[in-house]
């Protein structure tokens, strides 16, 4: 049975650092490609980033690029989403995906199970 679960959010302050995990199992992880998501309050959920199953390329979303960064290690079954420079409207809730396709696909539609999500509030 396939789990993801996702840890590491919390309350931090403004331009501070995050980083989230995301512990699979039930499948071989290596062998897929993993992405990032969120979702703030009333908003829909939105694509922030995807990396390949080998962990060699990522790609993500421009609102997020040069802040955030994707890391896997296939050893742990883990991926990790790093959060810098975070700010009052990155605040939502994180959720972790897993995908069949080869490409990193930016569509909810095309990742077939998720996290349950961490929660990360930023604020002063």
């Amino acid at each position: 049975q396939v789990h993801l679960v996702e840890s590491g959010g919390g309350l931090v302050q403004p331009g501070s650092s995050l980083r989230l995990s995301c512990a699979a199992s039930g499948f071989t992880f290596s062998t897929v490609v993993m992405g990032w998501f969120r979702q703030a309050p009333g908003k829909e959920r939105e694509f922030l980033g995807g990396i390949s199953r080998g962990g060699a390329s990522a790609v993500y979303a421009d609102s997020v690029n040069g802040r955030f960064a994707l890391s896997r290690d296939n050893a742990k079954n883990t991926v990790y989403l790093q959060l810098n420079s975070l700010k009052p409207e990155d605040t939502a809730v994180y959720y972790c995906a897993r995908t069949r396709d080869v490409d990193i696909p930016r569509s909810i539609a095309n990742y077939d199970y998720w996290g349950q999500g961490t929660r990360v509030t930023v604020s002063s």
